[in-house]
């Protein structure tokens, strides 16, 4: 446990932290103000609370959520530079029940001589239930405020109770335009970044920033890199080309921002779904690029191609189905990166097929009447007679088999009695089901009644 801002010391400033540290660049450029806090406006801007509460020094608990590099620590660091109050950190994947326990003991000893107790602690999301309970009685009766960061989303991975006794501020990954920004910064800095020691193009730097997926610490990365490697071109400024080949000869290619158990991973998934439910194959082979880049596990791409088969495509395209299912086999039989091939048809085929969810509907419907009516009788015509008693109490009796029947119909009731005329399956006028729609009607949907 770090305390009295250990972490994030008002005394630092530049001191210390200048280009000649061994720190990282990420870490010695992190801003120092609300000014510096690029890409923000949304929350950060004139007028908007978050930074009005800061301003005032009346903060209320709070849980900064957002994806990697998009300043969440920095922010908690930039309102311990504003606040009044006592400050102590807690790393939730170092941290456990009895550093909870010190903190909330420090915090009560400054309560008692008026001070407030700012508690941050990153990575909350690692904290489990019991280590959040322990927080949470404090909280609710101000003996520390919490602040508290997370890449995942709060409201699956942090208690309800102590969910409702915070104010969840969420911040976007950086816009391309503001990591230029934060580059053109670690150029020009002559204390903490890299003036005079390195120097890149205006194409590159777009490129850089453009790249770096909104993750401000993956930009100054990159430069902290070519400023090790480079040697320069074009009179000492480094082109997209030069830049380009030194990142990829020192393996600075990141992985995409992807959490097979996050949030991302979800947002990816139900893009990748209503993409193709929408016919749309462009985006369905940019969302299956995106997966397959991330390592997403490939049968579970096929798996959710199966499940949309018969979900969004139905008997509009019965082939469908059996596609999704060839390639999920092909996915089995050849493995990646061939693989991906076969994921492309049944992506570009199901998106394009005609579409229809009867059958999806008519399943959901049926099981909600069974849910509301329970186990109906069985009409006694259609039950299985395998004994001579039950063929005495008229198990079977009347039963007429459909091959012995004109046109290999019987007409009987096949429901039970009190669903006589219910219809589960609705054929809509789209591929394949426009027929089936068609035979249905040929059918006579009434001659249950009769």
């Amino acid at each position: 446990m770090e305390s009295d801002n250990d972490l994030f010391s008002r005394k630092d400033g530049a001191e210390g932290r200048d280009r000649l540290n061994p720190a990282p660049l990420a870490h010695r450029l992190r801003p120092l103000s609300l000014d510096e806090m690029v890409g923000h406006e949304r929350v950060l801007g004139p007028g908007r609370p978050l930074r009005s509460w800061i301003e005032a020094d009346r903060l209320p608990s709070l849980v900064l959520w957002g994806p990697p590099g998009c300043g969440k620590t920095t922010l908690a660091r930039v309102i311990s530079e504003h606040t009044q109050s006592r400050f102590v950190a807690l790393s939730a994947v170092l941290s456990g029940v009895k550093d909870i326990k010190e903190a909330v003991e420090q915090a009560r000893s400054w309560r008692s001589r008026g001070a407030r107790t700012l508690l941050f602690v990153d990575e909350i999301h690692r904290f489990n239930k019991g280590q959040q309970d322990a927080l949470l009685p404090h909280v609710e009766d101000g003996t520390v405020i919490l602040i508290g960061a997370t890449t995942e989303n709060p409201s699956f991975e942090l208690n309800s109770a102590l969910l409702s006794r915070t104010r969840v501020i969420r911040l976007e990954r950086i816009p391309p335009e503001a990591i230029e920004k934060v580059i053109e910064r670690a150029l020009q800095d002559t204390t903490r970044g890299l003036a005079g020691l390195l120097c890149i193009s205006d194409e590159a730097k777009r490129w850089l920033a453009q790249i770096s997926e909104g993750d401000a610490r993956r930009a100054l990365t990159a430069l902290e890199t070519l400023s090790l490697n480079s040697t320069g071109s074009l009179g000492g400024v480094l082109t997209l080309q030069a830049v380009q080949e030194v990142l990829s000869t020192s393996g600075e290619r990141q992985p995409l921002p992807y959490d097979k158990d996050g949030e991302e991973h979800h947002n990816v998934v139900s893009a990748f779904i209503k993409s193709l439910r929408d016919s749309d194959p462009h985006a369905g082979l940019y969302y299956l690029a995106r997966m397959l880049e991330a390592g997403e596990d490939p049968l579970f791409i096929a798996r959710r191609l199966v499940i949309l088969a018969s979900e969004d495509v139905g008997n509009a395209d019965p082939r469908g189905l059996q596609i999704a299912l060839a390639a999920k086999d092909a996915v089995d039989f050849v493995g990646m990166p061939e693989a991906r091939i076969n994921l492309a048809q049944a992506v570009t085929y199901l998106a394009c097929a005609p579409k229809s969810n009867a059958s999806y509907a008519g399943i959901n419907d049926a099981i909600m009447e069974v849910r509301k009516t329970g186990a109906l009788s069985v009409p006694l015509h259609l039950r299985n007679a395998p004994t001579e008693l039950m063929k005495r109490e008229g198990y079977g009796a009347g039963y007429k088999y459909a091959h012995t029947q004109k046109g290999a119909r019987a007409r009987q009731v096949h429901l039970p009695t009190e669903l006589i005329g219910r219809r589960f399956y609705e054929p809509q006028d789209s591929g394949y089901e426009k027929q089936l729609k068609l035979r249905l009607s040929e059918l006579n949907p009434d001659f249950e009644a009769k």
